[in-house]
């Protein structure tokens, strides 16, 4: 589609005043999370209580996994977990997510205050490192029997600094706890799992290193994709598009990915109308400012867990029909992966004490400035 000449500037410029202000994806992060706050605003009560910022040692400490949602007993609602998980996570945080999912939040048990956040659900259905390991694309109606992913797994701060506490969740989500439920509410039988670094290759670490055997390094996915623009910019720009497009959207609402879709033909649209009216200076600097746009989303790091069984990959392939235990099974349980996190978890409280470097205040970016993002 050719927009007119006033319409393709002005689609350029805002997309340019956008992107260019961005030269790490802790920038985007940044911004683009402070702006999902100010559009819900920010906590007219604290919501600080509900988190735990206690000064005891990681062996005197039992843990209590909540679950999301009406189905589940002794359960927390889904708004309280959108409003707590919001207010902690770096990231923004979704409401409305196809497919099924599983919820939790994790308790210190003695003072009973919020330590994580979990989100489980069906897993994506590209991976490169997924694919090196197999050898192939999995095939997917085996794949998605055995499979889940981690899309949200965040500590809550400080416990996150002080107690290696991205470590507990992830470890949590590879108990043998986490996936019984999971048979249970995907109606599956899970003996795999996924998850990737929120930061990519802006860090060198990641929460997930170190937890061998539980969960293992696996490689870089593919990044190539331009950052999405967060809901004000974005609705600017797509509602004059819907505007110029006979007062219809730029692609159906009931399509997949509609927001990265839309996004992506507004900008074909602007690159072709550049084009067609000779406005050559101004496609040379839209051009250069999508380009660095790119190099914002990096290549992430995968991480998998085999719960414990000695043959996922030969049952992923379709070559067995059956899990089988290996000779790590035991360990999967979760009383015996908290004990592994105390250990670790202690040497970390213990440095901290002595170096004066342990943290009391709770962090929530619904009520302060300037936190900070990679830790």
């Amino acid at each position: 589609m050719i927009i007119s000449e006033n319409d393709s500037v002005w689609a350029a410029n805002e997309f340019i005043s956008y992107f260019k202000r961005f030269d790490t994806i802790e920038d985007y992060i940044r911004v683009t999370k402070e702006a999902a706050v100010n559009a819900r605003g920010k906590s007219i009560v604290s919501l600080k209580d509900e988190f735990f910022n206690e000064d005891v040692h990681p062996e005197d400490m039992d843990f209590e996994v909540r679950f999301v949602g009406e189905r589940f007993q002794q359960s927390v609602p889904q708004a309280y977990y959108h409003e707590l998980l919001t207010a902690t996570s770096s990231a923004v945080i979704e409401k409305n997510i196809p497919g099924r999912e599983l919820r939790w939040i994790v308790y210190e048990k003695n003072s009973m205050k919020i330590v994580g956040f979990i989100r489980f659900g069906s897993p994506t259905i590209n991976s490169k490192p997924r694919n090196e390991w197999l050898g192939q694309p999995a095939n997917l109606s085996i794949f998605n029997r055995h499979a889940c992913m981690g899309f949200a797994i965040v500590p809550s701060q400080p416990f996150g600094y002080n107690y290696l506490g991205g470590k507990l969740l992830a470890l949590m989500c590879v108990s043998h706890f986490a996936r019984e439920h999971l048979n249970k509410v995907f109606d599956k039988k899970i003996g795999w799992f996924e998850t990737t670094s929120l930061y990519g290759s802006t860090t060198s670490a990641s929460q997930y290193d170190g937890l061998k055997p539980f969960i293992r390094f696996k490689g870089l996915t593919d990044s190539k994709f331009l950052p999405l623009l967060h809901d004000t910019a974005f609705h600017i720009l797509h509602n004059r598009f819907t505007l110029i497009n006979n007062n219809t959207p730029v692609t159906p609402s009931y399509v997949s990915s509609k927001k990265m879709k839309r996004q992506t033909k507004m900008i074909a649209w602007t690159k072709k109308s550049l084009i067609e009216h000779g406005q050559l200076d101004k496609l040379e600097e839209f051009n250069e400012v999508i380009k660095k746009a790119f190099t914002l989303t990096q290549r992430k790091r995968a991480y998998t867990s085999d719960y414990g069984y000695g043959n996922v990959r030969e049952v992923l392939l379709g070559k067995q029909d059956k899990l089988i235990r290996g000779q790590n099974w035991d360990k999967f349980y979760l009383d015996n992966i908290i004990s592994w996190w105390k250990r670790k978890a202690g040497k970390r409280y213990e440095k901290l004490k002595q170096e004066g470097r342990f943290r009391d205040k709770v962090e929530l970016w619904t009520e302060d400035d300037n936190i900070q993002i990679i830790r």
